[in-house]
């Protein structure tokens, strides 16, 4: 009992640590989220905060900020538009990934070092060398300002990393795994199929949350290929847009803004108990 006291007072000071840093977090969200709910009257005469004064009186809430942004201002249409870019641009890399990872951790082949490191070295690459040298090659093939151009723009920028730490967890695996298929008559498609991949969903997982907050969020990558074409623009380049158009209007910006954090938001709640079991995947082997 003593030594349970002991450690609950040792660990105390952490953990009001980790409380104190969760509320700075949350604290600009609940501002966030609260505003988006708010007239425009109210949010340009008094704080967000101020709500707590009579937290139970709904007439100081409207839905309206959700509705103009979603149907007038054309939030709706790019969030759709975010969704078709970033399901596929997910999903390409980490197929290709979990190939190579497989290839390179567990296949015998002329130059697999070599290529791994020139892979692994390409994270070194400042993304800003590529745009001018890439849209001009999309502009001669006609790919530019469409989704497959910006599919294939955030596979490839997102390929190395994500083959990186693929590789960290599938070299990790027993290989007694591998031998016992071998020795069964297992062929290479069959081990990755039904060992590598069942096995490498905390991999999975957490590389699906980097690779889709990424893409997400992007707004450089999407500008650079698709431009301001509404037809085919993402929900950043749409609130970057408002910032311009409606500077003033805090309860639309608001609500644009929690739209574009909700469904990440989802994603990442939805996958985190294998967050950390893939972002520790492969620190430590023997």
């Amino acid at each position: 009992m003593i030594a349970k006291q002991n450690r609950f007072l040792l660990s105390l000071p952490l953990h009001i640590f980790i409380i104190l840093v969760a509320l700075i977090w949350i604290f600009p969200t609940a501002g966030l989220l609260i505003t988006s709910f708010r007239p425009a009257s109210e949010v340009a005469s008094s704080g967000w905060w101020t709500v707590f004064a009579n937290p139970f009186d709904f007439t100081q809430f409207t839905l309206s900020n959700y509705k103009d942004v979603i149907t007038n201002i054309g939030i709706g249409r790019a969030f759709v538009n975010t969704l078709i870019i970033t399901i596929p641009a997910c999903i390409i890399p980490i197929i290709i990934a979990s190939f190579a990872a497989y290839a390179f951790a567990w296949m015998e082949f002329w130059g697999r070092r070599f290529f791994f490191i020139l892979f692994v070295g390409l994270l070194v690459v400042p993304l800003q060398m590529t745009l001018i040298p890439i849209l001009r090659i999309f502009n001669q093939l006609g790919l530019s300002g469409s989704f497959l151009g910006i599919w294939l723009a955030h596979a490839g920028y997102g390929l190395p990393l994500v083959i990186y730490l693929m590789y960290n967890f599938v070299s990790g695996l027993p290989s007694e795994i591998f031998e016992s298929a071998t020795i069964d008559g297992a062929t290479t498609f069959q081990i990755f199929k039904s060992i590598v991949l069942p096995l490498s969903v905390p991999a999975l997982a957490s590389i699906t949350i980097f690779q889709f907050i990424w893409v997400w969020n992007d707004l450089l990558v999407a500008l650079v290929y698709l431009g301001g074409t509404p037809d085919v623009a993402p929900l950043t380049v749409r609130i970057s847009a408002l910032v311009g158009s409606y500077g003033q209007n805090w309860e639309l910006l608001t609500a644009a803004a929690f739209v574009s954090m909700l469904l990440p938001l989802i994603i990442f709640l939805s996958l985190q108990r294998y967050f950390v079991r893939g972002i520790l995947a492969g620190s430590i082997k023997g």
